[in-house]
Parts: C-alpha cells; structure tokens; sequence
C-alpha cells in the first residue's frame, strides 16, 4: 500500500477493500489481521496483513501516506485504536516467521528490504508511552 509495498498481492487486497462496501473494509483488514495472528504453519496473507498494517499506520503519527497506485482508491474509514495492536501483532508474527514469504526469495536484499519495511511500520504502529506526571508543580 505504501511505495515499499508495491507487490500484486497488496493491490489485490486495496481492490477488495474498494469493492466493499464502506462499513464492511475494517471487517476486512480486522480479518486479515487476525488470521495472520492465530494461524500455525505458512501464512498465506502475509503481503495482505503487511498492507492492512500499512493502511493503519497511515493514519498514525509518523506514518507514511498510502500510494494510490497500490492502494485502496476510496477513502478508508477512521480505523479504531486497538486495530494499531491487532497489526503490530501481525507483523510481528511475519518477522518471527522463518519460513514466510521471504524464504523463497533468492536474492538477501529483498529479505533485508522486507525486514526493513515491518521494522518501520511497527515503529509506526507503536503506541506512544504514557506520559505519567511524577509530581504536579504549582507556582
């Protein structure tokens, strides 16, 4: 979704989520999400999962914008907050992933690249510290 995402599989997803109907595109990337999370063995959404993250980050501090030339054409909703974990999540079991997408791949820097691409959306992804107050200072 965004310009280090570019893959089929990521556009693919951005057209299903401009084939759905508005309300139905958080269901959509909530699912792809979780499905990433809880499955055992190959993960066959994980380009889809990365570009759901990427859609989330892009309404995050810090994130980058969607490329419309990968992208969803429409407008995507406000994503709720826990979605940022529910992807952060996601991504998380990608990078754990040894035998994920990047297994196939031949050549290392691709593999780099893609290790980059989660590290920076995770950054993203990650909520803010809270700010405690150790003490209120009155003049």
């Amino acid at each position: 979704m965004l310009t280090h995402s570019h893959n089929d599989t990521a556009a693919d997803f951005a057209n299903a989520l401009d084939d759905a109907e508005p309300e139905a595109r958080e269901s959509l990337i909530r699912g792809v999400l979780i499905r990433t999370i809880d499955t055992t063995g190959y993960l066959t959404e994980a380009e889809e999962a990365v570009a759901a993250a990427a859609l989330i980050a892009a309404q995050c501090p810090g994130g980058e914008p969607v490329d419309m030339s990968y992208g969803p054409e429409t407008p995507m909703p406000l994503f709720p907050s826990d979605l940022r974990a529910l992807a952060d999540e996601a991504l998380a079991r990608i990078a754990s992933d040894k035998d994920g997408p990047a297994s196939n791949w031949v050549d290392p820097e691709d593999w780099k690249q893609w290790r980059a691409i989660l590290t920076r959306l995770r950054a993203v992804l990650a909520p803010p510290p809270p700010s405690i107050a150790l003490f209120d200072v009155q003049p």
